[in-house]
């Protein structure tokens, strides 16, 4: 039985490890008829942070994000990665994006053991807030954060996670075979 038990666990290592060492996909393509901001703080040296000013909602900015990074190439194929959403308090963004910033709404899109992206969301509350840049009026500014991983410490992490969960199920296996 413990062997039978051996097989789909090597498989599965095998293939998150590939899931792991797939190259970290490029920093997503800006949005549609969305100026990208010059402000101060937000046209810095740091290459993983940009801001927009769009008339995208909410859900349709998330949305478009999330489909940028839901495939990452690799020898010329598309290869599906998990992405899932966390949505933050506003308060976060200050810590998570800048010091500064605005924010209405601030969620994370994540490749599990990989990157992150934070997308924050300033929609004007009141009408001194209106957001006219070159005599054009925009919906919403949002600030966008790619975060990295090294490989090395992903690759770490998930072997350690993995020889805890075989050291888990094989307690749990000899608990209940008494």
């Amino acid at each position: 039985m413990r062997y039978f038990l051996n097989i789909p666990a090597s498989a599965f290592l095998v293939v998150f490890l590939l899931y792991l060492v797939l190259p970290t996909p490029p920093f997503p393509a800006p949005l549609p008829n969305s100026p990208q901001s010059t402000e101060r703080g937000d046209s810095t040296d740091l290459v993983h942070k940009r801001a927009y000013f769009t008339d995208f909602k909410r859900d349709e900015v998330l949305a478009y994000y999330q489909n940028e990074l839901s495939r990452i190439s690799f020898l010329g194929f598309g290869i599906p990665v998990p992405t899932y959403r966390l949505n933050y308090p506003p308060e976060e963004g200050k810590q998570i994006i800048h010091g500064q910033i605005r924010t209405s709404y601030l969620e994370e899109i994540v490749h599990p053991f990989r990157e992150s992206f934070y997308v924050n969301g300033f929609i004007p509350p009141t009408e001194k807030d209106t957001i006219i840049i070159d005599g054009r009026q925009f919906y919403e500014k949002v600030n966008v954060r790619y975060v990295n991983s090294y490989l090395f410490v992903r690759v770490g992490l998930a072997i350690t996670s993995f020889i805890l969960l075989m050291l888990l199920l094989r307690n749990f296996w000899q608990l209940f075979k008494k």
